[in-house]
Parts: C-alpha cells; structure tokens; sequence
C-alpha cells in the first residue's frame, strides 16, 4: 500500500500526484508545490489474460510525515486506494 495516504503532505506533493496520474485518477491537487525528498516508488506489473496492469506505490520517503487517515479526510465517503 502507499504510505502517501497516511501522510501529512499527501495533498501538495508533486511524486502524489505523478502516482494519481499512472493510475488515472483525479488529482488532490492540481498544483502540488512539495517536492519530497528521496521517494521510493515500487512499480508491480502483472499481466493477466489480455494486457499488462501496472501498480504503482510509493514505499519510502525521507519526508514523509505521519498524519493518519489525511487521504481520508480529504476524499471522504470514497475508498482508500490500495
């Protein structure tokens, strides 16, 4: 899972919203301004019957700073991505 979902900067940082974009999802942000320092993103690619599914998470970040459920209030009622 993404440890960005629990994290303080979700909301404004600029490797969150590259994830959004691999995964076609809306943006928290249109315009995050926080640039993290040395994120670590696992890419795991399967490949069912007809084509390739990539999953993309970000596993470690020297500026990630705990807020838990920080994604959740920010989309609340909708699943956390996993």
């Amino acid at each position: 899972m993404c440890i960005c979902v629990n994290c303080h900067y979700v909301d404004r940082c600029i490797t969150y919203h590259a994830v959004e974009h691999q995964h076609q999802q809306p943006h928290l942000s249109d315009r995050p301004d926080f640039d993290p320092v040395n994120p670590s993103i696992n890419v795991n690619i399967r490949t069912p019957d007809h084509g390739i599914e990539m999953e993309w998470d970000v596993v470690g970040c020297d500026s990630f700073l705990q807020e838990m459920g920080k994604w959740s209030r920010l989309r609340p009622n909708e699943l956390v991505p996993t």
